[in-house]
């Protein structure tokens, strides 16, 4: 349940941002379970204490870096790797590594009190209110050790953790990351894991903030993220009135399909290949949500993570509404020749989580005032708010479904 920020005390709740003026927490789970998937397919104090190590590495050119590196399994397989990894394991040492890798020249303006102590103190800008979520990213879950890239776990903890941000009409600001790995992850792993998170967390302008670390057999990781928007303009996935237009950014889809396209073609594909762009290197809409928020145009918004079919139910249901939704007008994933018998791409749409994308609704009086492109990313009207607590599905040939939840739930095999 999704409550307005005007509530008092605090509240915690599974998918979505919490936004408040005193407390908030927010737990969004998704993504790629292979045991559920198969080959088809976890707010604010006006002043608060983080630690906070501030991170600055090179600009977006190391995401094309990433394509070119050696293949996990190499990676892995290197005995000199091994017997680095047992020197550097202590905890001192990855800390500091940790810190000498996301650190930079001086901190960020609202920080009151840096890294060198026991905690950092952060105070919100003025005339604005703070938004805070936070995330799991699990080995065996959400990636798999011998097919993700470490450069990408690194990317995408952060990205789709601040997707939650952009979905609110908020600025990311910093966050803070608990981080469990086995020692023999500590040398090559923990350095290209760095440096994506790095690049990611420079490109989000969004500087880390180390929580905690530890070991542990399998990789562990949390993020939580803190951002902030102006007072009164967070968008919350709870105003949606009948006869809204419902939008989606950027083409759905596309991350689910990069991911079936790994698992099948694991030695015969790399990192680089541009279909599976989307799924190693989510990018959050914070330009589409700022405009939005900047705006008032968006009465309702959230971001898609576990699929248009669990996510748009949700945004209902907090809403108090239905929708309907045309299967025309939604869009896909372009698929390879080779692929459109295998696949289905209205399914990969429909269902497919990870994309990250924004699902938000506009009054009808607004709807004129929406381009077709936000931000450089192509927007698209999909459906409509109805009164009745129902998804609908319009078929391409016009008969009317109600719309399955097919999407991601970890709580389902």
């Amino acid at each position: 349940m999704v409550r307005d920020h005007f509530y008092p005390s605090f509240c915690s709740s599974m998918g979505s941002t919490l936004y408040f003026r005193f407390l908030g927490q927010a737990v969004e789970p998704c993504s790629t379970d292979p045991t559920y998937r198969g080959s088809s397919q976890a707010e604010s104090l006006d002043s608060f204490v983080v630690v906070l190590v501030r991170g600055k590495l090179r600009g977006a050119a190391i995401l094309n870096e990433a394509h070119q590196r050696r293949p996990y399994g190499k990676v892995m397989n290197s005995s000199k790797h091994h017997r680095k990894a047992a020197k550097e394991s202590g905890e001192d040492a990855v800390v500091g590594r940790i810190q000498r890798a996301l650190s930079t020249s001086g901190p960020p303006t609202s920080l009151r009190i840096g890294i060198a102590d026991d905690a950092a103190v952060w105070r919100p800008s003025s005339g604005r209110e703070t938004v805070l979520t936070c995330d799991w990213f699990l080995q065996g879950s959400h990636f798999l050790l011998d097919l993700h890239p470490p450069y990408s776990v690194g990317w995408k903890c952060l990205a789709r953790a601040v997707s939650d941000i952009a979905a609110m009409g908020a600025e990311p600001r910093c966050f803070l990351m608990s981080l469990a790995l086995p020692a023999s992850l500590t040398s090559e792993w923990l350095n290209e894991f760095l440096r994506g998170l790095g690049a990611v967390s420079q490109k989000l302008n969004c500087p880390a903030a180390g929580g905690d670390t530890t070991r542990r057999d399998q990789v562990l990781i949390h993020m939580t993220v803190v951002g902030e928007c102006r007072r009164g303009r967070a968008i919350l996935r709870s105003r949606a009135q009948p006869g809204d237009a419902v939008f989606v950014s950027g083409r759905l889809g596309e991350a689910e399909y990069g991911w079936r396209l790994l698992q099948r073609s694991a030695h015969r594909i790399t990192a680089g290949d541009p279909r599976l762009r989307k799924h190693l290197y989510p990018q959050p809409r914070l330009g589409v949500g700022a405009w939005l928020a900047e705006r008032r145009l968006a009465s309702a918004m959230m971001d898609l993570s576990d699929g248009l079919s669990n996510d748009l139910p949700r945004l209902c249901q907090a809403s108090g509404t239905g929708a309907r939704i045309e299967a025309r007008r939604i869009p896909r994933p372009l698929l390879a020749k080779v692929h459109t018998q295998k696949f289905d791409a209205l399914s990969l749409a429909l269902h497919g989580g990870d994309d990250y994308e924004l699902l938000f609704t506009v009054s009808p009086e607004n709807i004129p005032r929406v381009p077709r492109r936000i931000a450089g990313v192509p927007v698209t009207l999909i459906g409509q708010i109805i009164q009745q607590k129902q998804i609908l599905l319009i078929a391409e040939g016009g008969k009317e479904t109600l719309l399955q939840k097919k999407g991601w739930d970890p709580f389902k095999t």
